[in-house]
């Protein structure tokens, strides 16, 4: 491994790594995105087989694949905060786990349908959908709210050597 001692050199690298990980950033929230899409088509062939007009219209599937993709890229990688000193609870963390859950759980009891082939009552059709739109805007609500919140100081972990021998002096 080289050590860099030249300023220009070192910025080349850190230009590098940086356009490495943003590549590796958009490649996850890419694939995040088409879990949530496969999770909306999963829930909406399962509604779909059910005889409520709504559940049925192309509509209805497109906007629960939508929603599930701009749900599941927004809202899974949330910034945290600092800590402060109150140790209050995070809402947006909490808006993102429960948002999560009930997604999934309503992409679980979709698939468990369909591979059975079971219909489930009327009643429970419209529990399932509230269940998986319920989870994607809040999903979608904590990520937008937790990247539009103020940034804060957030002091460095280690003041330790930098390990990446491309980076030191």
């Amino acid at each position: 491994m080289r050590i860099v001692t030249r300023p220009k050199q070192r910025a080349v690298i850190a230009r590098e790594l940086m356009m490495v990980s943003c590549a590796a950033h958009v490649l996850q929230r890419t694939g995040l995105a088409m879990a949530g899409a496969m999770g909306g088509t999963f829930v909406a062939a399962q509604l779909a087989k059910g005889q409520v007009a709504m559940f049925g219209t192309l509509t209805f599937i497109v906007a629960a694949i939508v929603v599930g993709a701009v749900g599941f890229y927004l809202g899974i990688d949330i910034p945290r905060p600092a800590m402060r000193a109150t140790e209050r609870i995070d809402a947006v963390e909490l808006m993102s786990a429960g948002g999560i859950f009930l997604a999934a759980l309503a992409a679980l009891v979709s698939v468990y349908g369909i591979v059975f082939d079971e219909i489930p009552p009327r009643a429970w059709e419209f529990v399932i959908g509230s269940w998986w739109f319920g989870g994607v805007v809040l999903l979608a609500t904590a990520g937008l709210v937790g990247r539009l919140r103020p940034p804060q100081k957030v002091a460095p972990i280690s003041a330790g050597p930098i390990r990446d021998q491309r980076l030191r002096r």
